[in-house]
């Protein structure tokens, strides 16, 4: 702030890690690398992961979103899964129907999918800790016959469900939830059905973790005010919100992008905290950035409590017989995307 700048100061406490993790950053990679190698239209069964900004920009490059198989024409089109995952059920109609299909879903979120299908097969009902109707709720129920899962989205559920008699019991998890929620879940479970068997490691990925672990963080260290960049539909943002205020904000503010921001709602503060969830790129961050200098004079400070070096590889389909400059990042020609719509911090996949 210059001895003229008529702003007032603001602290702004940068939780790190924040944004796309190795996870969406791959599946993003999924659609581009379709779209450059195989031309457009490229259909996607569902948003490839939670932000109209990131799911805008691949449609403008000839991405088609879709709900549903039915929607799609058998023209030898790429098919692309989303980062969610998807029941067994789309899996065969799509080899039904000879579709060339792409799988983005998260190998996060295929873990769970495999720790179900192997309890199951031990003969375990399953409980699934998550929230009904999520695209990857939906995607892990789907894996097994109908019936075989309980979902459980609380602990007032969990206190009050009745399993099948007689039957032993395995918990599993939905990744993008609330750590403390699930681990209070878990509790309730545990004390009620003694032998209940767990994941070797909880399901919650380590990115999901993390980010929550930076908000708590920047709040330990004097922010009033969060704000979460990211979608009202992505899980983990919405859950970033929730865990701010728990660790004792005044109050968070989810926001999809700057414009959506009002900066004279932090009149007053001496320091607020900025995160973005999962699937929200770093470019959406640099816009609340310049949103609130705009209004306040900032001092910028990054709070980190962990350092991602996960990357996870893009499918064979798409990487055979690619130049080596095609197969370790994005296409040269979406490199505009990088910098400009598309642009991210990736800090997952660094």
């Amino acid at each position: 702030m210059t001895p003229t700048d008529s702003r007032p100061p603001l602290t702004l406490l940068l939780a790190a890690p924040r944004g796309f993790c190795a996870g969406v950053d791959r599946a993003v990679k999924i659609v581009e690398t379709a779209i450059a190698r195989h031309g457009a239209p490229v259909y996607v069964r569902h948003e490839i992961v939670h932000n109209r900004h990131v799911v805008d920009a691949l449609r403008a490059r000839g991405a088609v979103f879709v709900e549903e198989l039915d929607e799609i024409p058998d023209d030898g089109r790429p098919v692309i899964f989303s980062a969610h995952g998807v029941a067994k059920s789309v899996v065969s109609e799509a080899l039904r129907r000879r579709l060339f299909t792409l799988d983005a879903t998260c190998p996060l979120v295929t873990k769970v999918h495999r720790e179900a299908e192997r309890h199951h097969a031990q003969g375990r009902h399953i409980l699934l800790i998550g929230h009904e109707g999520h695209p990857e709720v939906v995607g892990t129920m789907g894996q097994l016959p109908h019936g075989a899962v309980t979902l459980v989205q609380d602990v007032a559920e969990a206190e009050r469900l009745v399993p099948p008699a007689g039957v032993p019991l395995a918990w599993t998890s939905q990744t993008t939830l609330s750590v403390d929620d699930t681990a209070a879940v878990v509790a309730v479970l545990a004390a009620r059905f003694p032998g209940l068997m767990g994941p070797a490691k909880d399901d919650i990925c380590y990115a999901t973790s993390n980010r929550q672990a930076a908000v708590k963080a920047i709040v330990a260290g004097g922010a009033e005010v969060v704000i979460v960049v990211g979608a009202p539909n992505s899980s983990n943002s919405v859950r970033l919100a929730e865990v701010a205020e728990r660790a004792g904000a005044r109050r968070a503010l989810l926001v999809q992008r700057g414009a959506d921001l009002d900066p004279a709602l932090l009149d007053g503060c001496a320091a607020v905290g900025l995160t973005a969830g999962a699937s929200a790129p770093e470019a959406l961050v640099q816009e609340v950035i310049a949103r609130l200098a705009t209004r306040f004079a900032l001092t910028e400070q990054e709070v980190r409590v962990a350092e991602e070096r996960i990357e996870f590889r893009l499918p064979p389909a798409l990487t055979r017989d690619l130049p080596p400059a095609l197969t370790r990042d994005s296409p040269p020609a979406l490199a505009r995307d990088r910098a400009g719509p598309l642009a991210s911090r990736t800090l997952a996949a660094d």
